[in-house]
């Protein structure tokens, strides 16, 4: 990808290969020899009292480490991307720790310890080790009333010169003290009265008022602005001495954090909290960050854009004009933030200055931009100019050690040099190098933009955008240009243009192969957005650089797709035919799609013939928009020709990995309309039952949330019901019921399911689908239904008296047939046969051939009133259906149980199995559903060809 020959890169990449190692390497052997055992850049101890566990991270990274909690995590944050040894904290957990655990984060390395039930802990730093003291917190008790706040006296002792305020408090608190203007501050960290009355004489100072808020004091003395201050705590009493010789004072340290977020920290032991105040004179806000004893204090003045840290007597000071700055104390360290970074110098800024190596490539204009001289061998040739520059940046390295001020600008001209040369991976690996040995690097613009730009150059795109992203090089054209490469690759073409356009101040100081692929990105992103004018030109621009074959090919890929939109497709066939030749796969697969797809479109190539070179593709090139539109290509195709699995699996086979994607959406898209027409729009209807089954199960997951995949799920039991695949039907139902419906839909459902258990002869399973979807406004209708559907559960069971409760006095049709069947079964023939005779109503007026239902219910007829010995009855039933006999599927049984002489007992029981209504029943209820899924319409024939896919989008 990176446009060097083949052979060359081959070459190149193998000799920088056997020379990059030296620059990682060289450095430590020197340490090897002087040391007898490898020292470990992390060690944790631990110990134990009967108190607490204090567990210690020492070491050249340990003392390092960062501490926050997260709820009952505990997360020490170092700065390695090799993890210590933990074993012991995993296999015997210190007192207090439930579980430990380590997890990689960009650039370091967390240890997470789960603190047991009733734990607390506090953090510190000491003699080189950050360390976290473990032990049992008190029980909450119940609060106590709000007391009001403790009164604090203060005692001052005053000379002419100099006077010493004592702030008398019973039990250790925060503090900060420092001058601002022609005013001396100090703050407490807790809620106090503070009684004056011993500090009426000041001395040299004028005046002292005290202002208290809900979680402080401040006390404000006007003093004069030559007078020193100090402070010191004996016990739990502050002493603030105004005057007298100045006190030198130390312990507050301010750096950039070793992550090389643009934020600013400060090592101060004991901080407390961040108090917010405004000054009375002047009307603006200030913070004021205390601290326990002992007393520390920051004795620099130090200024930055968004703030300024004040000279302090103890603990910290802030003005700031930013009305969102953050400061937060966290143990012993107080974090100064902005949502979007502070704005600070870039990490280079405080490092030594480097000796001046002749001809080593220099720093280009914008931090991400690569410049054509930095490939420059000389006359030597590229080996004696890479050993040059390696020899150079190892010394450098090896000078450094882990001084993270040490100069680094050896090591980043060998990257320079690597990058410019098309050898991405050497390029990137000396980077990181940097990095390892001084974090804080990571915030370096230059470092930033080499390194995003040589990650792009090897296809790793999502590394490059987390570099490329970051605050450092927010406002670098060249990174710009860069975005919009990353975005063109991968198909977010509204993005590609905005960052095209951001970076053009820059795009003409790249090398001429760079020119021209970025021109081929940017006419591409120009010609998927529809500025066909603007593609065009920029395609002219990209032919126009003298760049390697290969790029030209890409050019010539998107020049194919331009004619294609223009309607030469002609031309355009003959374009995609030529580059599909290239033995390069980044522009021969993108080609061999346009191929197939105009193929396709002219009648040139057989569908079969297309899958099958699509298939191929498929496994030629992946991870990009052309994978996409290969698999997008290859689903329309195989639901074109009904090959409705195949098509399924194909757009599947865009993985997650892919979902960053802008195409993703497409392809889901697809998968969600081709499973939507089989399943609720009939295509599945070609198929055998057992097959649509098994190609839903195989694809359950692309079912819709909501009534369209309720839907479908009833149309596929409505066929599973159809050949008598209950226990199938009724698991889908089921699941419906139990993990998708509420309310009115799932009491319909439930319903369906209870029908479905029914027709199994499984009248338990059909009493719980009814009694466990039970909901207290339901249409009439559906009531009626359910409730002849429980009393003919409750009589298979054998709960006739029960059926008929539940019955009551429901007259609907489905009503008298469960009541006819209670007292068929209960041997009431009288009432039995009169209401199979009502429910026969003047059926005998119409001459068309009874329905095997309409049989049953005569059959039941007269036999009822055969055996309940009512004649009359019997021969009004018999004149008026035995001319139905000749037509009848029974003959003889209608024969035998309309004969005017009644029933012998001897033709009961071939007559009773002949009147079997529940086979009628089922008959009714599948017709039924079909009924209510529009199941009676005919199968649908094959799809029609789909609308083709997008086409391919070449990798720029």
């Amino acid at each position: 990808m990176s446009g060097v020959p083949v052979s060359k890169r081959v070459l190149r990449t193998t000799v920088a290969a056997a020379a990059a190692g030296a620059v990682a390497f060289a450095p430590m052997a020197p340490l090897a020899q002087e040391a007898g055992v490898p020292v470990d850049p992390i060690s944790i101890r631990i110990g134990a009292n009967a108190e607490f566990t204090r567990i210690e991270f020492a070491g050249v990274i340990g003392a390092r480490s960062r501490v926050r909690r997260e709820g009952r995590d505990v997360i020490v944050r170092i700065g390695s991307t090799a993890a210590p040894d933990v074993s012991r904290l995993k296999v015997d957990p210190p007192k207090g720790v439930d579980k430990v655990e380590t997890r990689a984060v960009q650039g370091a390395t967390e240890l997470v310890l789960t603190l047991a039930e009733g734990a607390d802990f506090r953090s510190g730093s000491a003699d080189g080790a950050v360390y976290l003291n473990l032990f049992a917190s008190a029980p909450d008790a119940p609060a106590p009333p709000a007391a009001p706040a403790q009164t604090v006296a203060v005692v001052a002792r005053s000379t002419p010169a100099k006077v010493s305020m004592t702030f008398q408090w019973d039990r250790p608190v925060g503090a900060a003290v420092f001058r601002r203007g022609s005013a001396v501050w100090v703050v407490f960290d807790t809620p106090a009265r503070l009684d004056m009355s011993g500090a009426r004489q000041l001395g040299p100072v004028s005046d002292a008022h005290w202002t208290a808020g809900p979680d402080h004091v401040a006390v404000r003395i006007a003093a004069p602005e030559g007078l020193a201050v100090s402070a010191v705590a004996q016990g739990s009493n502050w002493t603030v001495v105004i005057g007298g010789q100045p006190v030198a004072v130390e312990g507050v340290a301010v750096d950039r954090d070793d992550t090389g977020e643009p934020v600013l920290v400060a090592r101060m032991a004991g901080a407390t909290r961040a108090v917010w105040l405004t000054d009375p004179l002047a009307g603006d806000r200030f913070a004021a960050v205390t601290a326990l004893a002992p007393g520390k204090g920051f004795a620099d003045r130090r200024r930055t854009v968004d703030l300024a840290l004040l000279p302090t007597a103890q603990g910290m000071a802030v003005e700031t004009t930013s009305a969102d700055l953050g400061i937060q104390a966290e143990g012993d360290r107080v974090i100064f933030s902005r949502p979007n970074g502070l704005i600070l110098s870039p990490p280079s800024a405080a490092l030594d200055a480097a000796a001046d190596e002749s001809g080593a490539p220099r720093k280009a204009k914008f931090p991400a931009l690569i410049l054509a001289e930095w490939a420059d061998v000389g006359h030597a040739g590229f080996s004696a100019r890479y050993r040059q520059l390696q020899d150079a940046a190892a010394r450098e390295a090896m000078a450094a050690g882990d001084d993270p001020r040490a100069p680094a600008e050896a090591r980043f001209a060998l990257a320079r040099f690597l990058v410019g040369s098309g050898l991405g991976y050497e390029a990137v690996g000396v980077l990181n190098t940097i990095v390892a040995r001084a974090p804080n690097m990571v915030g370096e613009p230059e470092l930033r933009g080499l390194r995003g730009a040589a990650r792009a150059s090897i296809g790793r795109m999502e590394e490059a955008e987390g570099d490329f992203a970051a605050s450092a090089v927010a406002g670098d054209p060249a990174s710009a240009m860069w975005r919009g490469y990353i975005a063109s690759t991968q198909g977010d073409w509204a993005a590609a243009r905005q960052a095209f356009a951001a970076g053009a101040v820059a795009a003409d100081a790249f090398p001429a192969v760079w020119r021209a692929r970025f021109g081929a990105a940017h006419a591409l992103a120009a010609l998927e957005t529809g500025d066909l004018p603007s593609a065009r030109a920029l395609l002219a621009y990209s032919f126009s650089q003298d760049a390697p074959a290969a790029d030209q090919l890409t050019a010539h890929l998107v020049q194919a797709r331009l004619l294609e939109l223009d309607g030469q497709s002609d031309r355009a066939l003959a374009v995609y035919t030529a580059v599909s030749r290239a033995p390069l796969d980044a522009v021969s697969v993108p080609a061999k799609l346009g191929v197939v797809r105009l193929s396709l479109a002219k009648g040139k190539m057989k569908a079969g013939d297309a899958a099958t070179e699509l298939e191929a593709l498929r496994w030629r090139w992946r991870g990009d928009a052309t994978e996409l539109a290969v698999i997008r290509q290859l689903g329309q195709l195989y639901l074109s020709q009904g090959l409705y699995r195949e098509a399924l699996t194909a757009l599947k086979g865009a993985g997650p990995g892919l979902n960053r994607l802008e195409g993703a959406a497409d392809i889901q898209a697809d998968l969600g309309a081709a499973f939507r027409m089989l399943f609720l729009e009939g295509g599945a209807d070609g198929l055998q039952p057992v097959q649509a089954l098994g190609l839903f199960y195989d694809f359950r997951e692309l079912t819709p949330i909501g009534a369209d995949g309720d839907e479908m799920v009833r149309r596929l039991a409505r066929r599973l019901v159809d050949v008598d695949l209950l226990d199938q039907a009724a698991e889908l139902l089921k699941y419906q019921v139990e993990n998708r419906l509420e309310g009115v839909a799932k009491a319909q459902v439930a319903t369906d399911l209870a029908t479905v258990y029914l027709m199994d002869r499984q009248p338990e399973p059909a009493l719980q689908a009814i009694w466990g979807s039970r909901t207290t406004i339901l249409p009439n209708a559906l009531n009626a239904e359910r409730r002849a559907l429980e009393a003919r559960a409750l009589t298979q069971l054998g709960r006739y008296d029960h059926a008929l409760e539940v019955l009551g006095g429901d007259a609907s049709p489905e009503g008298r047939d469960v009541r006819a069947e209670i007292f068929w079964k209960q041997q009431k023939w009288i009432e039995a046969a009169a209401l199979y005779d009502a429910r026969l109503g003047q059926r005998h007026a119409d001459p068309a051939p009874l329905t095997a239902e309409e049989e049953a219910r005569l059959l039941r007829a007269g036999i009822g009133y055969s055996l309940g010995r009512d004649g009359a009855a019997l021969n009004r039933l018999s004149r008026n259906y035995r001319p139905f006999i000749a037509g009848a599927r029974a003959k003889s049984a209608l024969s035998v149980a309309l004969d005017d002489d009644g029933v012998a007992p001897g033709d009961f029981a071939g007559l009773a199995a002949s009147a079997d209504t529940f086979a009628g029943w089922v008959t009714a209820m599948k017709s039924d559903l079909r009924t209510k899924t529009d199941g009676n319409r005919a199968a649908a024939p094959a799809r029609p060809q789909a609308a083709a896919a997008a086409p391919a989008r070449p990798a720029a």
